[in-house]
């Protein structure tokens, strides 16, 4: 759950303090308690021409303030039925399938790149997810869509025999990604690798033209044969990184990145809560109308 207007909130503080000033004043005759008798006053209470709650009597448009408050901040829900926009805050996965991870006698860092791939798609509802695959050339397997089960299918086949191509060269995968993500405003790449070719100056080039082009640059790290390059992979990704059997810190990191300024995407994106908090500002103020016998 997230906040659409969340500076709606600093009105509760001001609205909480005026209810405990009420609460401790007590029961309040507009003056008239400092020059009538207590029986006069009770009388005059009973016959319905005195209102003694006073300040009390304020407690519940406070509470229905309070809640316009909630509602007006906006909490929502991501939507899973978005509308797909082409090219719209994208994220691009970029797999590594050289040998180095692929191969060995464990295979555990495909198994683990496929997982951490997976997370990543079941975290980012409502965002469109590519998906490339490279070695020592890279390939668009699949275009950013909002449908995770195209992803979850292609991701879920991949094996040592996928690419034939020996060596790792993440500047083909950063470079494709891209061309892939041309004329976008905001969109994000996730390289998940054992971080082989990370640190070569052509991936740090296609690096810094990403980082032109505002497109934000996370990446994954995997146990490849030859061990992991963390260094690398974190200075080709500055926007974040981590294990691939963690990816929890990169996947809150691209649905913080994902809030875009565009107020009406935002709106598409998410199931905005606060209309039926705010309706419960209703229950207190009906309360006001009520008929005294």
């Amino acid at each position: 759950m997230i906040l659409l207007r969340p500076w709606w909130l600093l009105a509760l503080p001001l609205i909480a303090a005026l209810a405990l000033w009420l609460w401790r004043r007590g029961p309040d005759a507009g003056g008239w308690q400092t020059v009538l008798p207590a029986p006069m006053l009770g009388g005059l209470a009973a016959l319905g021409w005195l209102d003694r709650q006073g300040g009390r009597a304020h407690l519940a448009p406070l509470a229905g303030a309070a809640a316009l408050a909630l509602g007006l901040a906006g909490p929502a829900l991501p939507r899973a039925d978005m509308p797909v926009f082409a090219q719209s805050d994208a994220v691009l996965l970029a797999l590594d399938m050289s040998p180095s991870v692929t191969g060995g006698a464990n295979a555990s860092g495909l198994a683990d790149g496929q997982a951490a791939a997976a997370q990543v798609i079941a975290g980012l509802a409502g965002r469109p997810v590519g998906l490339i695959l490279f070695a020592r050339e890279a390939y668009a397997a699949s275009a950013p869509t909002t449908d995770p089960q195209v992803l979850d299918s292609l991701i879920a086949v991949l094996d040592p025999q996928t690419l034939p191509d020996r060596g790792s060269n993440p500047a083909a995968a950063l470079a494709l990604a891209g061309q892939m993500l041309a004329g976008t405003s905001r969109a994000d790449l996730v390289l998940i690798s054992d971080g082989g070719g990370a640190d070569h100056p052509a991936a740090l080039a296609e690096a810094e033209r990403l980082r032109q082009k505002d497109i934000g640059l996370w990446s994954l790290s995997v146990e490849g044969t030859r061990g992991t390059d963390t260094a690398a992979l974190t200075g080709l990704a500055p926007q974040g990184s981590a294990d691939a059997t963690s990816p929890a810190p990169v996947i809150a990191g691209l649905t913080r990145s994902g809030l875009t300024k565009d107020t009406q995407l935002t709106m598409l994106r998410y199931r905005d809560l606060g209309p039926w908090i705010a309706a419960l500002a209703l229950i207190p103020l009906l309360m006001q109308f009520r008929r005294q016998a």
